[in-house]
């Protein structure tokens, strides 16, 4: 195709699109089959656009065998079921070590036969630990929903 393309040329090419979705009226439909007419590699260029529009409306969708749909059910289950228990075992967790640390500093604290340098080391290591491990799982958690390789098997 020609990079410089006349007005008729352009002209025609916007009424071989209307008419191949249905909507020329009827002086548009006369004038298309006049620029058609008049230049044969527009109507060559029509006829291969209503064959790939007669083609792609003819197409349709196969339905997977039920061995497929079966295979899908049970993946979106187990996916559902494993997302849940990792929801549910994480919370129960959170909660259970939560109430642990709470009382291991309130012993801490009324512990008055550890030196206090002890008590801000205990503390530090602690919270550095806890620091760490949220910045891994956020990590984790940024990498895993925006890595563009995730559907890849290795």
């Amino acid at each position: 195709m020609n990079a410089q393309r006349t007005e008729p040329e352009e002209r025609a090419r916007q009424l071989m699109m209307a008419g191949l979705d249905g909507e020329l009226s009827g002086n548009e439909r006369a004038e298309l089959d006049r620029l058609l007419a008049a230049d044969e590699a527009l109507g060559r260029e029509w006829q291969r656009f209503k064959r790939v529009r007669e083609v792609t409306a003819s197409m349709r969708y196969s339905e997977p065998p039920a061995e497929v749909w079966e295979d899908y059910w049970t993946s979106v289950y187990s996916r559902t079921e494993r997302r849940l228990g990792w929801l549910l075992m994480t919370s129960g967790l959170t909660v259970v070590f939560g109430w642990a640390a709470w009382h291991w500093i309130e012993m801490l604290l009324r512990d008055s036969s550890l030196p206090g340098y002890i008590r801000v080391a205990i503390f530090a290591i602690v919270f550095g630990l806890v620091i760490l491990l949220v910045s891994v799982a956020r990590e984790k958690f940024f990498v895993r929903r925006h890595d563009p390789y995730k559907e890849i098997q290795r």
